[in-house]
């Protein structure tokens, strides 16, 4: 799999991640009460939320694809604090990951990637890719996912998965 195919990937994870806030809204209008509830919820008191869970997955997306792409990722501040801006991180993130090309990724497991956070250090596009952002990436989608069930959300392995492209 392409450093590209797996930018694309994850896109598709954030689009499936957007459906299942659908979900838990449908869940909560059903159960009458405030799906804003999903917001704080969490599923253990030393992890993050579900809103820094959403924050966190488009960030290690967003950051894949551009660090891969050689581009500088766009900035999100984690401001958001209801499910429509949750929302709107998701897109804004989808829309962005959208724009890159599979020329974009030309060189990419051999690109030098080097976050703030490694002070100074460096893997490769392929280290990263694969030891950092998919890693990281599916722990947020998965701990958002685990949120929402725990929560009583009707999700199975077919939303998370999402649609597959099957042919007749």
């Amino acid at each position: 799999m392409t450093a590209f195919d797996t930018v694309t990937h994850l896109t598709k994870m954030l689009d499936n991640l957007d459906q299942w806030i659908d979900l838990a809204i449908a869940h909560a209008e059903k159960k009458k009460f405030s799906p804003e509830v999903y917001v704080a919820a969490r599923l253990a008191p030393d992890q993050y939320d579900f809103a820094r869970q959403i924050q966190s997955a488009c960030d290690a997306a967003k950051f894949a694809g551009a660090y891969l792409a050689g581009q500088t990722a766009p900035s999100h501040p984690d401001t958001e604090k209801t499910l429509p801006e949750l929302r709107a991180r998701i897109k804004t993130c989808t829309t962005y990951m959208k724009t890159l090309m599979a020329s974009d990724f030309a060189g990419a497991e051999e690109r030098r990637v080097s976050p703030k956070w490694m002070g100074g250090k460096w893997v490769t596009g392929s280290d990263y890719l694969n030891q950092i952002a998919v890693p990281n990436f599916y722990f947020h989608a998965t701990t958002a996912y685990s949120i929402l069930r725990h929560n009583g959300v009707e999700l199975g392995k077919s939303q998370f998965m999402g649609a597959i492209p099957m042919n007749a």
